[in-house]
């Protein structure tokens, strides 16, 4: 938790001292006593608190006028009153003003420091909740990471590795490749892990208001600033700051992340206080950084603070078999959450799986089961349950052209294979058909065959 500022006020300077003596207790706390009422009020007017405790009789403005210029204010601020003088009508007062304790004179310390506790913990829950309500963080795909191909083995192995350490990560992958699981894997597997994992899409806050969240804001920074604000960065202290997309940070606002991630400090918009910023930085893009910062888009210096230790996330097409295992794994998932039974999926459809180049990658997997679950007839997802596009792309049809079971399949298949080897086979050899006949071990005349199946012409391939 970061730094809070209690202000306390009373005309009676043994019990500001009593007050601070007993709140200093309590852990990263800035504790201002005043007593005079009126510099209090111009203060608050000025400064930015998280409580306010206050004597009700004072001379020149009383608790209770104090509490109403303080809310003018802040509205949201905690207030504690204090009185030797107990009085139902006061105390209505105070409350409708929107006190939240009451604390009669002489008090025991404990009591006070407890009071002051709870106020500060609800306050810190508020702005936590209200901050989640604002974070644009995209929803993750699923919980755990499914897949044994080699590739993924090896981002298994960086992950168990560097998730003891406590070193910043860049992780490199497409659209799609579950960038964000493997940072929320780190965080669970770290020292971190009971503290608050922060995601942040760098792409998706308008850049007008990227530094104020990112950073927070004082009261009064700008126009609509009614009430005090922290940043995304204040709020993971202790925790992992997840940049997903960094590469669309603006230029300016990669120069002050680069200032904060140096020092651990933010320093919110209007304010003057820098605030401890414990965090481990987790960084994600689908760009190459050094070819950024070639064009001048992205920062060297916080490309080399970022990339400590770098994981490079395969894409699905080069993952084998874990296409199945994760088409399995979300039929399971999505057909229980969706209520309907389907068991499996065709065995066209895992040709057409295997066959498709994935360019949304697994989130593109996962939309299609849920496609396939949501409109199959049957309790496996059917190749008519995939889009045309798909099966289009894999060679599984033409365009407008139905038909599917084993047998139409493996024609289609065939013949796509027949196409692309005749192809490679007339490049290679700069279109010489006798040459190519020989190195497929076939007669020419069956060689001039296929080619005209395929309507390839030896002329297309000459220099």
């Amino acid at each position: 938790m970061s730094e809070v500022r209690i202000l306390v006020v009373d005309d009676e300077q043994d019990l500001l001292e009593v007050c601070e003596d007993t709140l200093s207790r309590l852990e990263d706390v800035d504790i201002v006593t005043l007593s005079d009422p009126r510099e209090a009020a111009d203060r608050l007017g000025k400064e930015s608190f998280d409580l306010l405790i206050t004597d009700i009789r004072m001379p020149g403005l009383s608790g209770v006028d104090l509490l109403r210029k303080a809310r003018e204010h802040d509205s949201e601020l905690p207030v504690i009153m204090m009185t030797a003088f107990p009085a139902v009508e006061t105390a209505v007062e105070s409350m409708k003003l929107g006190a939240l304790d009451y604390v009669t004179k002489p008090f025991h310390p404990d009591e006070l420091a407890a009071t002051v506790g709870r106020l500060l913990e609800n306050r810190r829950l508020k702005e936590q909740n209200r901050l989640l309500q604002r974070q644009l963080e995209r929803p993750f795909a699923f919980d755990d990471l499914v897949g044994q191909s080699p590739e993924m083995r090896r981002v298994y192995d960086l992950i168990e590795r560097v998730a003891e350490t406590d070193v910043d990560v860049l992780i490199i992958g497409e659209t799609g490749t579950g960038k964000e699981l493997v940072a929320r894997s780190i965080h669970r597997r770290s020292a971190r892990v009971s503290s608050p994992f922060v995601p942040v899409d760098c792409g998706a806050i308008p850049e007008n208001l990227i530094e104020s969240e990112f950073f927070g804001f004082e009261r009064g920074a700008f126009t609509g600033a009614n009430a005090r604000s922290i940043g995304l960065m204040e709020y993971a202290h202790h925790g992992t700051f997840f940049l997903d997309e960094i590469a669309e940070l603006p230029l300016l606002l990669q120069a002050k992340l680069l200032r904060a991630l140096q020092e651990r400090k933010v320093r919110r918009i209007g304010g003057r206080r820098e605030i401890p910023a414990d965090v481990r930085v987790v960084a994600a893009t689908a760009k190459d950084l050094e070819d950024q910062i070639q064009q001048a888009l992205f920062r060297e210096d916080l490309f080399f603070r970022i990339n400590v230790v770098r994981i490079d996330l395969p894409p699905l097409r080069d993952r084998g078999e874990d296409v199945r295992l994760l088409a399995d794994d979300f039929v399971k998932r999505f057909s229980r959450d969706m209520g309907k039974t389907v068991s499996g999926i065709d065995e066209d459809v895992l040709e057409i799986f295997r066959e498709y180049r994935w360019p949304g990658n697994v989130r593109e997997l996962q939309n299609i089961i849920r496609r396939g679950i949501a409109l199959t007839r049957t309790d496996q997802i059917q190749l008519e349950d995939l889009p045309e596009k798909v099966v289009v792309a894999a060679g599984g049809l033409k365009p407008g052209q139905g038909g599917s079971g084993f047998f139409p399949l493996r024609d289609r298949q065939m013949a796509r294979f027949e196409a692309d080897y005749l192809r490679d086979l007339l490049q290679r050899h700069s279109g010489d058909v006798t040459a190519a006949a020989k190195e497929a071990q076939i007669p020419r005349g069956t060689c001039y065959r296929l080619m005209k199946n395929h309507g390839l012409r030896a002329s297309e391939f000459r220099p």
